[in-house]
């Protein structure tokens, strides 16, 4: 896991028009946390009456989803909810919200929900890619200037949760 996480890093950050190691240098260089949620979603005989899981972002830096084969993961985009379509084998990639602030918006944090199925069980696997809570958090550098100032305040991931699990603004 980690091996894929080192790779997506360098890609993120040549696709920012830095240096390879820019990015995982801001996110503990080597010491990423990843903690993994699985997800059960039981059938549901109405499933226009439930939610999966509510509209969210999340807040780590890259979230890697695997899923079995029953639809039910939405991103908003264009002002619509639109269906994912999992591959067989695949690795479906998020970019969260520390992702968004390093990159001084560049990236997108997906706003995404997760609904459930009237006939199948739906089984998610996600792993969050994420700083230690120590590491201090905020634009790059490389990517502030006076065309582009920064759009995101600089604190500690620890105080970002913080502030997201209590519903404080950022």
């Amino acid at each position: 896991m980690l091996r894929v996480t080192d790779k997506l890093l360098e890609v993120l950050s040549e696709g920012l028009g830095l240096d390879r190691k820019v990015l995982k240098s801001h996110m503990g260089d080597g010491a990423v946390e990843l903690e993994m949620k699985i997800n059960m979603y039981p059938p549901c005989p109405q499933p226009q009456l439930a939610l999966g899981v509510e509209p969210h972002t999340d807040m780590s830096a890259l979230t890697l989803l695997v899923s079995n084969d029953v639809r039910g993961l939405q991103l908003w985009k264009d002002d619509n909810w639109v269906a994912v379509n999992y591959l067989p084998n695949a690795v479906f990639v998020n970019i969260g919200d520390q992702m968004e602030v390093l990159s001084n918006g560049k990236y997108k944090s997906v706003l995404h929900r997760s609904l459930v199925n009237k006939e199948r069980l739906r089984i998610s696997w996600a792993v969050f890619i994420a700083p230690p809570h120590e590491a201090v958090i905020g634009p790059l550098p490389e990517l502030v200037d006076e065309q582009n100032p920064a759009k995101y305040s600089t604190k500690t991931y620890g105080e970002y949760r913080h502030r997201k699990f209590n519903k404080i603004p950022q």
